[in-house]
């Protein structure tokens, strides 16, 4: 069971954490939790979802314990960009993307990074984060929005 998941949940662990060294510390801890509470698992998703969540959850509850002190953008401040406005100006790479993701305010990293990397719905997400759905959606078009605007001043997306 690990030699199939150890791979992706590792590379799961490193979208998030960016860090070689944390990220498979993190998965190792997801997987020994996951052994743990094995008993819990009642098959309602593939096995393979199941430990995702606890490799995501862990990863979280990692990044907030070693929080670092930053200003957070005023939320009235904030200019949400249209989706349908994104129009790429020069090739831009996932690495790039995932760079400006990591660059977010925090409230907004892991719901864009939930959703648009990870695959979660709004509903998975509120429930990970303990977040209501609607804030779980603000959260996601406003993290959108910045995500552009970062994007824009490093010249990857075209003005519109």
């Amino acid at each position: 069971m690990y030699r199939k998941y150890a791979h992706g949940m590792y590379c799961v662990a490193m979208r998030l954490v960016q860090n070689q060294a944390d990220a498979e510390d993190l998965t190792q801890e997801a997987f020994i939790k996951a052994f743990r509470k094995m008993d819990q698992y009642r098959g309602e998703v593939a096995f393979g979802a199941w430990l995702k969540r606890i490799v995501v959850n862990r990863c979280i509850d990692f990044l907030k314990a070693r929080r670092q002190h930053f200003v957070e953008l005023e939320e009235h401040r904030l200019v949400v960009a249209d989706a349908d406005t994104w129009e790429v100006d020069a090739p831009v790479t996932a690495e790039t993307v995932y760079q400006a993701i990591g660059e977010l305010p925090e409230k907004y990293r892991y719901v864009v990074q939930l959703y648009l990397v990870e695959g979660y719905d709004h509903g998975e997400i509120s429930e990970i984060l303990g977040i209501r759905e609607a804030t779980c959606r603000t959260r996601l078009m406003r993290g959108k929005g910045v995500l552009k605007e970062r994007l824009k001043e490093h010249r990857h997306v075209a003005e519109s």
